[in-house]
């Protein structure tokens, strides 16, 4: 896998690393302590220096991205993760880095930022997303819900992931839908009843099929 997405792997680090080369062209401009951290009232409640804002920070991010890759390479089983569900594997590091960096930047230069509600959008979106991927992909360690019951039986898997991926589309539509408000007990309830729902239809379809244990 590693060899044959060499220079996926090679433009995706590279995009990673794209904020660097922003601040450097916007260092004189960045105050020396940059907000890397906003609390959910949307103040900013954490600062980094402006040397580990513009280069720590893509560093960090572009090796965890490469641990990613190598673990998803090291899976004895991730030919069966599809194409789609591999492509997010690449890029979501990417994509969240450069959304990242912009509210980073746009703050640093004095832009107000409503950060929550941002985020929030772009956790609906990776709902949606990840709610149409799950029921395309077939048995393996690295994607989707890896449970003793969906790895034993393939049946199990497919059943559970089909079932997850709509749990995961509903949320994302809720989420988007009351991401104005920004109000964390829906966005809680929602998160937790998109992960624990599908589990828990994992685990009664296996007491339900004892043949298949």
């Amino acid at each position: 896998m590693l060899k044959q997405n060499k220079w996926k792997i090679l433009i995706t680090t590279l995009v990673i690393l794209i904020p660097m080369l922003i601040g450097c062209l916007l260092w004189k401009q960045l105050p020396s302590a940059v907000i890397t951290h906003w609390g959910a009232n949307n103040e900013a409640d954490g600062f980094s220096s402006k040397a580990f804002a513009v280069f720590g920070m893509p560093a960090i991010l572009a090796a965890l991205h490469l641990l990613c890759i190598v673990m998803t390479a090291a899976d004895p089983k991730q030919k069966n993760i599809g194409t789609k569900p591999l492509g997010l594997v690449f890029w979501i590091i990417p994509s969240i880095t450069l959304l990242i960096f912009s509210i980073i930047y746009a703050g640093a230069m004095g832009v107000q930022v409503n950060v929550g509600f941002f985020v929030i959008l772009l956790i609906g979106v990776f709902f949606i997303l990840l709610g149409n991927l799950l029921p395309k992909t077939k048995q393996n360690y690295t994607f989707g819900l890896k449970l003793p019951w969906t790895l034993n039986d393939p049946e199990n898997w497919n059943r559970t992931h089909r079932f997850a991926g709509w749990c995961m589309v509903l949320a994302g539509v809720i989420i988007l839908l009351t991401a104005y408000w920004q109000n964390l007990w829906i966005f809680l309830g929602v998160l937790l009843l998109a992960v624990f729902a599908p589990v828990a239809y994992s685990f009664i379809y296996y007491k339900r099929h004892p043949s298949q244990k």
